[in-house]
C-alpha cells in the first residue's frame, strides 16, 4: 500500500494552479478584511463586550492561517523535508483552524445565552469570563497541536504530504472535538435562538425588522460555517474508514478530495471578519430589545413559579 495515495504530476500542478486561483483572492481580502476588522474591534468600539473578545481571538486565528498559506502552497509544490520550519507551520496552521472552529462555537453558545436565558445571562456572560475561556482554549489548543505533530513527525517523509496509508487513530479524536461537536452545538444553538426569535417577532416594525435582520445573520453564518468546513472533515473522516479497510484505489482520490475541500474551508478566513462584523454590529442593535424581552420572560416566570408548589405536590 506504500503507492496508494500517489499522484501524477498532471494533476498535482492542475491542484496547485486550483489553489493559486482560489489562495491568491484570499490572501489579498483576508488581510484587508481581517485589518480592518481588528482595527473596529480594538479601536472603534468603546466598551468590551464578549462579542468583542471573541471577535478579536477569531480575528487573530485567522490571521495566522492566512500567514501559513503561502507556505503551505509552497509545500503541496515541493517535497519538502519536516524540518523546524515546516513543524512551525503545521503548529501554526492546525492550531488555528480548530480555534477559528470552537470560537464560532463560543459565538454560538453566547448569543444562545442571551436570547434563551436573558435573566441568568448577567451572570454567565462577562468580557472577563469569555476571554478566560479563550485563554484556556488556547493553551489546550496549542499543547494538543504540539505533540500531534511530534507524534506524526516520525510518519511521514514530507511537509503537510500525507504519504502513509496507516490508519491514526487520533483522527477520530481531532475530527469529533475539532468539528463534528462543535457543529452540533452550533446548529443546536442556532436552531433555539432562531425559534426563540421567531416567538419574539413583535408588533413594532422597529424591532421586527431588527428581530428579522439577527434571525438572517444566524443563518447565514451557520449556512457558511457549515459549507466551509464540512467537505473536509468528512473527507478525513472517508479517508480514516479508507485505511482502516485497507482500500487503496480511493486513497489517491481522496488525497485530491482534502487537498480541494481544504481550499474551500480556507476560505472562511475572508468570511469571518465580513459576517461576524455584521452579526456585532445587527446584535449590539438587537441587544437594545433585551430588556423588554427580560421583562416578558420574567412575567413568564413568575407565573411559573406560583404553578410550581402544586406541581410539586402533585410529584
Amino acid at each position: 500500500m506504500e503507492n496508494c495515495t500517489d499522484i501524477n504530476t498532471t494533476l498535482q500542478n492542475g491542484i496547485l494552479l486550483f489553489q493559486l486561483i482560489v489562495y491568491i483572492p484570499v490572501l489579498s481580502f483576508g488581510f484587508v478584511l481581517n485589518t480592518v476588522a481588528f482595527w473596529v474591534f480594538c479601536c472603534k468600539l468603546k466598551s468590551w463586550t464578549e462579542t468583542r473578545v471573541y471577535m478579536l481571538n477569531l480575528v487573530v486565528t485567522d490571521c495566522f492561517l492566512l500567514f501559513a498559506l503561502p507556505f503551505m502552497i509552497y509545500f503541496t509544490k515541493n517535497k519538502h523535508p519536516i524540518d523546524d520550519l515546516c513543524f512551525a507551520v503545521q503548529m501554526i496552521y492546525f492550531t488555528n483552524r480548530p480555534m477559528s472552529i470552537y470560537i464560532i462555537m463560543l459565538i454560538a453558545i453566547d448569543r444562545y445565552i442571551a436570547i434563551i436565558f436573558p435573566l441568568k445571562a448577567k451572570t454567565l456572560r462577562s468580557p472577563r469570563k469569555s476571554a478566560s475561556v479563550c485563554g484556556c482554549l488556547w493553551i489546550i489548543q496549542i499543547i494538543y497541536s504540539y505533540y500531534q505533530q511530534k507524534f506524526q513527525k516520525s510518519k511521514e517523509s514530507y511537509c503537510l504530504q500525507r504519504l502513509s496509508t496507516e490508519p491514526k487513530y487520533l483522527t477520530l479524536v481531532s475530527i469529533s472535538f475539532g468539528f463534528f461537536i462543535p457543529l452540533i452545538i452550533i446548529i443546536f444553538c442556532s436552531v433555539k435562538v432562531i425559534r426563540c426569535l421567531k416567538k419574539k417577532m413583535a408588533s413594532s416594525f422597529h424591532e421586527t425588522k431588527l428581530i428579522q435582520k439577527a434571525l438572517h445573520i444566524v443563518s447565514v453564518n451557520l449556512c457558511v460555517f457549515t459549507i466551509c468546513f464540512s467537505p473536509i472533515y468528512i473527507t478525513v473522516l472517508v479517508r480514516f474508514i479508507a485505511e482502516v479497510a485497507k482500500a487503496c484505489s480511493p486513497l489517491s482520490k481522496i488525497r485530491i478530495a482534502i487537498q480541494i475541500f481544504s481550499c474551500l474551508a480556507n476560505i472562511n478566513c475572508c468570511l469571518d471578519a465580513f459576517c461576524y462584523y455584521f452579526a456585532a454590529k445587527e446584535f449590539q442593535e438587537f441587544s437594545s430589545l433585551l430588556p423588554a424581552f427580560i421583562l416578558k420572560r420574567s412575567k413568564v416566570n413568575q407565573s411559573q413559579e406560583l404553578q410550581q408548589p402544586t406541581e410539586e405536590v402533585m410529584l
